[in-house]
């Protein structure tokens, strides 16, 4: 316990200092383009480099097989989108960190030298993850509506047996309304402090990392979004709620996209 609380305390002083040095827009945009990197690209080039590091490991944990896995000429054009994705993401960022501090309402979290207690901590993670599955369920599926499906959607799905980095290889206006809102809106509504908001952040980029990933490791989750892709009309949820409530957890007639 005495570790615990002395690194608890480490963490405190060094945080403390972080928010007294700088200003709460740039905390937050530099904490949450260093999350982005940690909790996204690394672990989706780890992925990608997983048949080089380790491959009797990876053959066994691979879920489509040799003849489905894109090309490297897929997987160049697929860095080179999620690049301008993530570089579209952070201009729309710092237009909105640029917007709030002229408006002086300042950071969109709660920059606070102070640590977000216990179960504010747990209440709004929790609550950002039911948010964040509700925003993704019903505009994923309204961008399966065939307008939507052919103008916006339809890139995505080009990978049949997707890669890490395809959980970003989007339209952009899908990388603003499917990818990016619904994670950063739930904790910007509750007010959460930006630590929270980072620990959300990481959890849902992994998360959607390692359901693109190819490669089965928890539970069959990524099994249920491979489906997706090749499938098309069932798991288009996160966690699979409002898939088991609206019954798209089960195979249905396939509409013609």
């Amino acid at each position: 316990m005495e570790v615990i609380h002395h690194h608890t305390g480490q963490f405190m002083a060094l945080w403390s200092g972080i928010v007294n040095s700088y200003s709460p827009q740039r905390i937050e945009f530099l904490g949450t383009l260093l999350v982005q990197i940690l909790a996204f690209w690394l672990p989706s080039i780890f992925y990608l480099c997983l048949d080089a590091i380790a491959p009797s490991f990876s053959q066994k944990h691979k879920i489509q097989p040799a003849p489905k896995q894109p090309t490297r000429r897929d997987i160049l054009r697929c860095f080179l989108v999620v690049t301008q994705n993530q570089i579209l993401s952070s201009v729309l960022h710092l237009g909105l960190l640029f917007v709030s501090s002229r408006a002086g309402s300042g950071s969109s979290y709660r920059v606070e030298a102070s640590l977000p207690g216990a179960a504010e901590f747990v209440r709004d993670f929790l609550i950002s993850i039911l948010m964040r599955e509700t925003m993704f369920y019903y505009s994923h599926r309204l961008l399966h509506v065939p307008y939507f499906y052919r103008r916006i959607h339809k890139k995505h799905h080009r990978f049949t047996a997707p890669i890490a980095l395809a959980a970003q290889f989007a339209h952009p206006l899908e990388q603003i309304f499917a990818n990016a809102l619904p994670i950063s809106l739930p904790p910007q509504l509750l007010k959460s402090h930006v630590l929270t908001f980072w620990a959300f952040l990481a959890w849902e980029l992994f998360n959607t990392a390692t359901v693109h990933s190819g490669y089965d490791f928890f539970h069959n989750k990524a099994k249920m979004h491979d489906l997706h892709h090749e499938k098309f009309n069932l798991n288009y949820g996160s966690v699979g709620l409002l898939d088991w409530v609206h019954g798209t957890n089960k195979l249905g007639k396939r509409h013609s996209e």
